[in-house]
């Protein structure tokens, strides 16, 4: 997608930085109202506002401030450079609200070809390095507060013992990086997350970040929750909101697992539209990375902690462009790694240090299962019989070792209902789940038994 398409969809003179009203009257990234205010250089300015005219032909003040998320009066002075350079020229007026219209001349659409053969990106204004890392800081999810009785409210409608939440709270709020290990089947990466809604307030998520001249592409739509704006149009003005070149958005969740690689871990570059786009825990800044399924990525788990040792102990990272130009990024990201293997068969004692948290997680007990049974049977409108899950204990895994996993409940009554509804049965048998017993695991000698 074009980034020029996620921009503001109000209309108005100048781009509109939606917050809303209990905020503070001065925001933490406030309105640049000049050249110096943004960050960004005359030239730079320029050769935006001319790659936005290249790629779309003529445009009014008032598109052009939607486009490239900086105010009216800012792009007047930069449209005037470029006037004053032959670059550009009024080309009329918009018919539907008597705006002038802008277009580049012969000498401004070669200067606009040479600025994408530079760098190709064209949006949103990006903001500058430093005024970003200032953001982050001023957003940290670490001087946020998890206090007990919110993780409890938000587990409250899930089967998990306190002291596993007495260990996930403090390591949430800690900020630190952590470890959940089990067996497959334990909930980790359920757990995980469910971890994601304590994340506590709102972050300011830049469209892209501008480093030695190059546009680094941050907001990403798959990845970031934008918050929509509680103004009404009428009461918008210059003085209120943030910067628009920001987004407001949750706090970002980012998951990922098999498909990790280093490369990933790096900034992106397209050949063929000449763009940088963010690594992957550069748009998960503010927020949370979940690696899951911890030992199954295309790299050995030994070089991608390497990657992390730096970022975990100096809570920054080391980038390079594709020029070779290296720069330092602010790390303020919750790393929860959940993997189906023991962390001393994956990491060294260097990097384990550098996770202060090593959660484990186990199999469930009877009543835990029960639990998680009448919780399933509820959700799905399922009349409870309490003899099911006493057969599936006794008869099922009792009688197979089978170990009791949350998983389990949900999964058999899924496929029991599956063939209750095929035979036309009204209700769950024992016949049902022992034949849902069968089908779901691999390996057991026992012939399948007529339901009845």
């Amino acid at each position: 997608m074009n980034n020029t398409d996620t921009i503001h969809h109000n209309p108005g003179p100048d781009p509109v930085g939606e917050d809303i009203p209990h905020q503070p009257t001065t925001p933490r990234a406030p309105r640049p109202r000049s050249v110096a205010e943004s960050g960004l250089t005359e030239l730079y300015l320029a050769d935006l506002v001319s790659k936005h005219l290249l790629e779309s032909g003529v445009l009014d003040l008032r598109e052009l401030t939607r486009r490239a998320a900086l105010s009216g009066g800012l792009l007047e002075d930069t449209l005037a450079l470029l006037r004053a350079d032959g670059r550009a020229e009024v080309r009329g007026t918009n018919p539907d609200n008597g705006v002038l219209r802008f277009g580049l001349t012969d000498r401004g659409r070669a200067a606009a070809l040479e600025a994408f053969g530079r760098d190709g990106y064209v949006g949103p204004a990006p903001v500058p390095l430093d005024q970003y890392a200032r953001i982050v800081a001023g957003q940290a999810l670490s001087a946020q507060t998890v206090r007990r009785d919110a993780i409890q409210s938000t587990f409250a409608d899930t089967v998990i013992r306190p002291e596993l939440l007495d260990q996930l709270g403090p390591a949430l709020h800690s900020g630190r990086a952590m470890f959940l290990y089990g067996a497959p089947g334990t909930g980790k990466s359920f757990i995980a997350r469910r971890l994601a809604r304590l994340l506590p307030g709102e972050v300011l998520i830049p469209h892209a970040i501008l480093v030695a001249g190059k546009a680094i592409q941050c907001f990403d739509a798959g990845m970031h929750e934008p918050l929509e704006t509680a103004y009404p149009e009428s009461e918008l003005q210059l003085d209120r909101g943030h910067d628009p070149r920001y987004v407001r958005c949750k706090r970002p969740v980012v998951i990922t697992g098999g498909e990790l690689t280093l490369d990933m871990l790096e900034v992106q570059y397209d050949e063929a539209t000449r763009v940088h786009r963010a690594p992957v825990q550069l748009r998960a800044n503010s927020g949370m990375l979940v690696i899951d399924d911890l030992g199954r990525q295309r790299v050995e788990p030994l070089q991608l902690f390497n990657r992390w040792i730096v970022p975990l102990e100096e809570r920054h990272d080391f980038l390079t462009l594709r020029n070779g130009q290296h720069f330092q990024v602010p790390f303020d990201v919750a790393l929860v790694l959940s993997t189906n293997r023991n962390p001393l068969e994956l990491a060294d004692e260097a990097f384990l240090r550098r996770v202060g948290y090593k959660i484990r997680f186990d199999y469930l007990d009877e009543s835990e299962y029960t639990a998680i049974w009448q919780q399933e049977c509820r959700r799905r409108g399922i009349e409870q019989d309490p003899t099911l899950p006493r057969f599936a204990l006794s008869e099922l895994h009792g009688r197979h070792g089978v170990p009791l996993l949350p998983c389990h409940p949900r999964d058999l009554i899924d496929l029991a209902v599956d063939y209750t509804r095929y035979m036309d049965e009204e209700t769950l048998s024992t016949g049902a789940l022992r034949w849902a017993w069968e089908t779901y695991f691999v390996g057991l000698d026992e012939p399948v038994e007529k339901a009845s």
